[in-house]
């Protein structure tokens, strides 16, 4: 099961009590204070790792503790210190307190660590306190409480390219022979519920990742169809292949369809121009009325995006596909080193 949303709590230890003690020893008259300090409480981290892609590990257990610190002791022992609690999160979690929606952290890489919340500061033993003129003092400080906060967390899929298009546009069909992904694939709309994740293999040990976003349909900005639930996996991506697709089998109109998502795509906040995006006509092996294809090769050239059409089914134009896609991804690094 896919979840990108989940609220969590995070209580960090309390620290450990100080204590009041005093050296009770053979042949030592009137033995010094001898109390020792509290331990620090255990603090909690969230840390990114690859090898999850999804909140559902945190959706049944959305309670996390760390350790308390222990007590300090007589002989001036010290209290053991807490535990550390770390919590898992996959690469591309943004981390928003709870109450006030501020986002805290943005986890854009593996292995990074986000301290959610502080252990508490083990308390003073007697012993600390003493001094020439105090010399027995009988007092300790407790320990400080641990934070304790709400998380809401939010998953954004990080990829580089993104899928979009009507249901059944060939989407999952394309991940499917493009990757290793093996997505549910049936003739009828919806038939993707979660996003996919596929990696393409370019040789010479070059990938890049393709993510399937669940089909949109018209008002999906405003919560139609699966709604804009989606929508944002594809805000991290670097290159869009919006897939239309053009047979008679959809009972739609190619042209009409590729509007409609843009539009989608402009109401949920992604600007004209501001994402490069490729129009990749679809199930070309089923067409039966060659106007559908030049009407939507034109209507792309009229928006200066590049167009290519596809089938899936025979592979005609895949190698074409994933060679102006890794074109185009390479190209971005360039502009992004010399920008």
């Amino acid at each position: 099961m896919f979840i990108d949303r989940v609220r969590i709590k995070v209580k960090a230890g309390n620290g450990g009590n100080g204590v009041t003690a005093f050296r009770r020893e053979k042949f030592v008259p009137r033995g010094g204070p001898s109390g020792g300090d509290g331990g620090r409480g255990g603090n909690v981290f969230l840390e990114s790792d690859e090898g999850l892609n999804t909140l559902l590990h945190l959706r049944y257990n959305p309670e996390h503790k760390a350790e308390r610190g222990r007590h300090g002791e007589g002989s001036n022992r010290h209290g053991k210190n807490g535990a550390d609690a770390v919590v898992k999160v996959p690469v591309g979690t943004m981390v928003h307190d709870a109450e006030t929606g501020e986002m805290l952290f943005d986890f854009t890489g593996p292995g990074q660590s986000y301290l959610a919340a502080k252990g508490g500061k083990g308390g003073w033993g007697n012993a600390h306190f003493a001094t020439p003129t105090r010399r027995a003092p009988k007092f300790h400080y407790t320990g400080r409480a641990g934070e304790e906060r709400e998380l809401q967390l939010e998953l954004k899929l990080i990829a580089d390219v993104g899928l979009v298009g009507f249901p059944n546009a060939g989407k999952s069909t394309l991940i499917s022979v493009i990757s290793a992904a093996k997505p549910k694939i049936a003739d009828y709309p919806f038939t993707t519920l979660e996003p996919n994740l596929g990696v393409v293999d370019l040789g010479n040990f070059k990938t890049f990742v393709v993510a399937d976003i669940p089909g949109l349909i018209e008002g999906a900005s405003e919560g139609a169809g699966l709604g804009d639930r989606f929508l944002r996996h594809i805000e991290r991506t670097r290159l869009i292949l919006h897939l239309v697709d053009v047979s008679s089998a959809s009972g739609r109109d190619p042209v009409s369809d590729y509007g409609v998502i843009n539009q989608e795509l402009e109401a949920y906040g992604f600007r004209p121009g501001e994402r490069e995006q490729i129009v990749v006509a679809t199930k070309v092996d089923a067409l039966d009325d060659p106007d559908r294809l030049e009407s939507l090769r034109e209507q792309a050239r009229k928006d200066s995006r590049e167009f290519i059409e596809i089938s899936s089914s025979t592979n005609k134009n895949i190698r074409e596909l994933i060679s102006l896609v890794a074109k185009r991804l390479s190209e971005s690094d360039r502009r992004a080193v010399s920008g």
